[in-house]
């Protein structure tokens, strides 16, 4: 399990830049509608320069199976991100050699909604090995820099029983360490919390975030 994912790279510089603050995981975004969006073809030269200690993560929204399946074999993805409105049934479909997190923008019910999410991927046939808590804004998917509810999230452990969770939403190097504190997640994701501007990150801002969230463990 990464500890540390900077999600939304879009360039070799970038990843390299990641790579040498210290990230853990590196996110690849192949949902055509964001503003960080990766086509496979340059993902492939960005992935290129991803140290093989680093984990290759790809986030999908709403992809079909083959898509995904393509990107796995091309890129030698080391986990799936899904993070549209995927059913619980699709979790069967991903490859069972790579790494499944399934991201939940959660709402005011709270973690109630995870687990009930859970419970149905159980049923489908796979438990996600990992669970991304972003927070919900409408019509979006992610990438927001809006903070999610910290407070909902403290008891995580109990609720969600041995399914690791990643915690999204609006994390950056000033918050990081008090959210780490307070959430006490498996892991941390950021994107716009370390951008210059979309699809652009800060060298110094990942420098910053990774050594607060380290500090903070």
């Amino acid at each position: 399990m990464f500890h540390i994912k900077i999600c939304g790279i879009t360039n070799p510089e970038d990843a390299v830049a990641a790579s040498h603050a210290g990230a853990d995981a590196l996110g690849f975004n192949f949902y055509p509608g964001s503003k960080r969006y990766l086509t496979l073809q340059n993902a492939v030269d960005v992935v290129r320069v991803v140290p093989t200690r680093v984990a290759r993560v790809g986030v999908f929204v709403d992809a079909r199976a083959e898509q995904i399946v393509a990107a796995v074999e091309r890129l030698a993805l080391d986990w799936v991100q899904l993070h549209g409105n995927e059913p619980p049934e699709f979790v069967s479909c991903i490859p069972a050699e790579v790494l499944l997190m399934r991201a939940c923008r959660m709402g005011p019910q709270g973690l109630p909604d995870v687990e009930e999410d859970l419970r149905r991927c159980r049923a489908a046939g796979r438990v996600p090995d990992a669970v991304l808590i972003d927070a919900q804004v409408a019509g979006e998917y992610g990438g927001t820099g809006m903070q999610a509810d910290w407070e909902a999230l403290v008891d995580w452990r109990s609720k969600l029983e041995s399914v690791p969770l990643v915690l999204a939403g609006g994390l950056k190097p000033e918050n990081v360490a008090v959210a780490i504190g307070l959430v006490a997640p498996a892991a941390v994701d950021t994107a716009s919390g370390v951008e210059s501007a979309p699809g652009r990150k800060d060298p110094q801002c990942m420098q910053q975030f990774v050594a607060a969230a380290r500090a903070a463990v």
